[in-house]
Formats: C-alpha cells, sequence, structure tokens
C-alpha cells in the first residue's frame, strides 16, 4: 500500500524540521516549510544548502537529484498558505506545550477534511493535544532522529482515538521516506529514542554544570568506551541544538521540581544562548564547526607526556 500523503507542511522551520522538510523532499515529496519568522526561513534554506552537499559527498546524491530536490521546495509565513493543500502536516515546533496547544488551534480550521497531523515531540505525549488538533482521529506522533539522512528512524505513537487508518498511512509515509518505523506500543514521554538519550545528556550535562569535567573529556570518555561512534553527548547536544536543550530541561525540571536538571537548564542559557551558540546551525555550540575537535584525528588518541602539565591542570580543584 501507498500513504497518498504526497504533499507535506512541515511546522516550525528549525533544525530537525528542516531536516524533515529536505529529506522529504529528496525522497519525492512536496514540501512546503512554514514559520512564523522570515529570519527562521533564512536560517532554514541556508541549511538546506548545506544539507545538499552532505548529501552529495555522503549518499551520493547527483545535481540533478538536488534540484529536484530544491524544486519540490517552498517557504512561506503564511500559514493558510502553507497548509492549504497538504495531505499531511508534521509539527516541529519548541517543545513548550503552550506553544504546540496554541499551533494546532490556529491550523485546525485551515486544514483539508482528509489532512492528518503528526507531531515531531521528542518528549511530549500525543493525547496531550489531541483535542487541540480537532480531528484526534487523524493525529498521532511521528518523532524523527537528527541526521535523519543516516539515523534514519521514526517513531510512531498513537493516542487512544487515533484511528488505524491514520497509524496505517503514517507508517507507509515513513517508510517512503526511507525512515525505519518504531512502533511506540504504549504512551512513554521520550518514546525509544529519548528515553535512551535524555538520561545521558543529562548525566553529561551535570558533570559539566557541576565543574566535575569538562565537555571534550566527558566526550572522549564516551567515544572511547563507545569505540565507532561519531559523537559523544556534547556533540549530539551540538546537533540538537540549545534551543531545544534547554526547552527540554527546562519543561522537566519544573515539572518533577529538580532543581540539577533546573541548573543544568539555566547553565545552557547562560554559557551558550545568551551568547549566541545555539550549536551546530549556528557553527558554535559547545564545539566550533565545520571542525569541532571531536573530530581532529587524534581526539580519541594517548596523548604525549606534554599532557601531563594540563592533566595535572585540571585534576586540582577550581
Amino acid at each position: 500500500m501507498s500513504s497518498d500523503l504526497n504533499k507535506l507542511m512541515v511546522l516550525g522551520a528549525g533544525v530537525l524540521g528542516g531536516q524533515i522538510a529536505w529529506h522529504s523532499a529528496y525522497m519525492g515529496k512536496d514540501v512546503v516549510v512554514y514559520d512564523l519568522f522570515d529570519e527562521a526561513l533564512g536560517r532554514c534554506r541556508v541549511a538546506h544548502e548545506q544539507y545538499a552537499e552532505i548529501y552529495s559527498a555522503d549518499l551520493g546524491a547527483s545535481e540533478e537529484e538536488l534540484n529536484q530536490t530544491r524544486q519540490r521546495l517552498r517557504y512561506s509565513t503564511d500559514l493558510a498558505d502553507a497548509v492549504a493543500l497538504a495531505d499531511l502536516v508534521i509539527e516541529a515546533v519548541p517543545e513548550i506545550p503552550e506553544v504546540k496547544t496554541e499551533v494546532y488551534r490556529q491550523l485546525a480550521p485551515l486544514l483539508q477534511p482528509k489532512c492528518l497531523i503528526a507531531t515531531n515531540s521528542s518528549t511530549l505525549l500525543p493525547s496531550q493535544f489531541a483535542e487541540d488538533t480537532g480531528r484526534p482521529a487523524q493525529y498521532c506522533a511521528l518523532h524523527f532522529a537528527n541526521l535523519i539522512w543516516s539515523m534514519n528512524i521514526a517513531e510512531v505513537m498513537a493516542h487512544a482515538g487515533t484511528a488505524e487508518a491514520t497509524l496505517r498511512a503514517i507508517a507507509a509515509f515513513a517508510i517512503e521516506i526511507g525512515m525505519v518505523p518504531i512502533p511506540i506500543r504504549k504512551p512513554q514521554n521520550g518514546y525509544v529514542l529519548n528515553s535512551l538519550l535524555v538520561p545521558l545528556l543529562g548525566a553529561a550535562q551535570t558533570l559539566v554544570t557541576n565543574g566535575v569535567s569538562t565537555p571534550e573529556m566527558v566526550d572522549r570518555t564516551y567515544m572511547i568506551t563507545n569505540r565507532g561512534v561519531a559523537l559523544g553527548p556534547f556533540g549530539i547536544m551540538d546537533v540538537i541544538g540549545m534551543k531545544t536543550c534547554y526547552d527540554v530541561l527546562s519543561y522537566w525540571g519544573h515539572q518533577n521540581n529538580d532543581p540539577q536538571t533546573l541548573r543544568n537548564a539555566a547553565y545552557i542559557k547562560e554559557q551558550l544562548i545568551d551568547q549566541g551558540k545555539m550549536g551546530l546551525q549556528t557553527g558554535t555550540g559547545y564545539y566550533q564547526y565545520p571542525n569541532p575537535a571531536y573530530s581532529a584525528p587524534g581526539f580519541l588518541a594517548v596523548p604525549g607526556l606534554e599532557a601531563v602539565d594540563e592533566i595535572v591542570r585540571l585534576t586540582r580543584p577550581s
């Protein structure tokens, strides 16, 4: 069976929204990227040209394929215009419940009757927003991983009112764009991916927030003990983007009344976001891009004896 979901609107032009839009267009879907702000769409356009280079280098995409991808993409700040022909809307706005609720309420009266909605939420449940969509039977979660072209999973989560036809179409759509669907059998904040990832990133951030170690040393530890991985926790955070990291930590810190998580959120805001270090998309986060320290040939190598002085300096309590 095919999904019959060929006209996609991606709601939110952030890091992962931009990846979903580009990759879906590359795989043959017609895509409109919507965002409230022209600046966000501008950043998304720049990111899409970066993805073109990645798809050429890593996937062997031809210039003709890249041009066809560009032709399938459109960008809009007009919500009614963006959703006018959509078969599917993938919502990828910030992980702030009030923001998602308001977006769904604005979206509901503008959709075609047949249009499906999927949330790309990384930690929130579709049941939290189903009624706000105005079409709960046509709504579920479809959560992607960052670096969608290589980490090609798509987690599918229903809520109690999701229709089977919706799940069939969403699973088929995921397969059509080259994803491996991961069915979530019961509601779980964090799904599978972030149930594994969020505790790791939180533990890594706590080590830095509390002055126990540095981002590079934490990443070295992780990458040496998990040989073959391309990124450590702080490299992953740069890919996710600091705004999303902050939103998730702040939300769950308040929800769980967790002082350490709130301290971690405050650290990211003060040390990164407030200094314009938003992660990979802006070229600076915990690392500098396009040549982050973790990609250097010697990052995981045994150091020379000249490193002893620096090791001793870092070992002394500050």
